[in-house]
């Protein structure tokens, strides 16, 4: 792995973004192309890598290249490159609803991320801008809601194909970290009966064998009750369930949208607060920006400035 250059260090202060989309990389076998929004800095070297896959919803574009900008812009804007895919899930591509893996599509979004990083090189070749200031070595993969289920898999977690019995792993070796943000939870028992019949392959998720280090994130209000029967104690299975080393940032009062990380003012944000999408902003920058940069402070002192706050937003725990 290749030690930062000073020109690498987050700015202290945020920098000018460019964003390009979409970046388009030709898959055959694959519905449609892949096509990518990438959010970079304009200026620095040796810039680590974010892989951003998007959640599902109502909306017809937050669920594609074109969501999330609350994170991709401050990431960006932090020092990270951020690639964000639009998966076949995605209600912008109006795809066949028969498809057998339809209309979640949960091995094609894994697929896409890795994808993502067979395909560095052409990304870099289309985005001039970006041309050798990317790290290869420093990549992390961070979802919303299904997102968080495609980093999950990503970062080792298991589940039995519904259709043949087999086990899955399509965990990415070049990933070292992960943001998981309202991501979903075990299965059995811990599931409704629609998600049974409609989203099986959520019955038999196994975090066990999910050994990256992960930044789990969930609402203490998030009862996503059409998922689980559990209610908001389900969003931190992928901490609890899964080995360390891993941290879970509870934000108090926040539901499914965190405050509203999907978007800038998006009606189906139900908790509507960008105090919080701040903190969630700043706090997942940080462990990203630590988990990248060994020897970087930046989330010891994310964590004990909400310590030490006297009206704080959350709680962090770590194992």
């Amino acid at each position: 792995m290749r030690e930062p250059t000073h020109t690498a260090d987050a700015p202290s202060s945020p920098a000018a973004v460019l964003s390009i989309s979409p970046v388009v990389l030709p898959t055959p076998g694959r519905a449609v192309d892949l096509e990518v929004r990438v959010s970079a800095p304009v200026t620095g070297s040796d810039l680590p890598i974010v892989l951003l896959s998007h959640g599902q919803g109502s909306s017809n574009h937050l669920s594609s290249l074109n969501g999330y900008a609350p994170l991709a812009h401050h990431w960006a804007a932090h020092g990270f490159v951020v690639i964000q895919p639009t998966h076949l899930s995605s209600r912008s591509l109006d795809l066949d609803p028969d498809h057998p893996e339809a209309p979640l599509y949960w091995r094609s979004r894994a697929e896409d991320m890795t994808r993502v990083l067979d395909r560095l090189d052409a990304i870099e070749s289309a985005v001039p801008q970006l041309r050798g200031r990317l790290n290869h070595d420093r990549v992390a993969v961070a979802g919303h809601s299904m997102g968080g289920h495609t980093a999950s898999l990503l970062l080792g977690a298991r589940l039995t194909d519904p259709d043949d019995g087999t086990e899955v792993n399509l965990a990415d070796p070049r990933i070292g970290a992960g943001v998981l943000l309202a991501a979903p939870g075990r299965g059995g028992d811990a599931v409704t009966g629609f998600v049974a019949e409609n989203y099986s392959f959520l019955l038999t998720m196994d975090f066990s064998t999910m050994t990256a280090p992960a930044l789990v994130v969930a609402g203490d209000k998030d009862a996503s009750a059409h998922l689980t029967v559990r209610g908001p104690e389900w969003h931190t299975d992928p901490y609890f369930l899964a080995p360390g080393p891993k941290s879970l940032l509870t934000l108090f009062d926040a539901e499914h949208g965190l405050g509203g990380v999907s978007g800038y003012d998006v009606a189906e944000t139900t908790d509507e607060n960008p105090e919080r999408v701040a903190a969630v902003q700043r706090l997942t920058s940080a462990y990203l920006r630590s988990e990248l940069r060994p020897g970087d402070t930046a989330w010891r002192e994310a964590c004990d400035a909400l310590t030490a706050d006297p009206h704080p937003l959350g709680r962090v725990e770590s194992k």
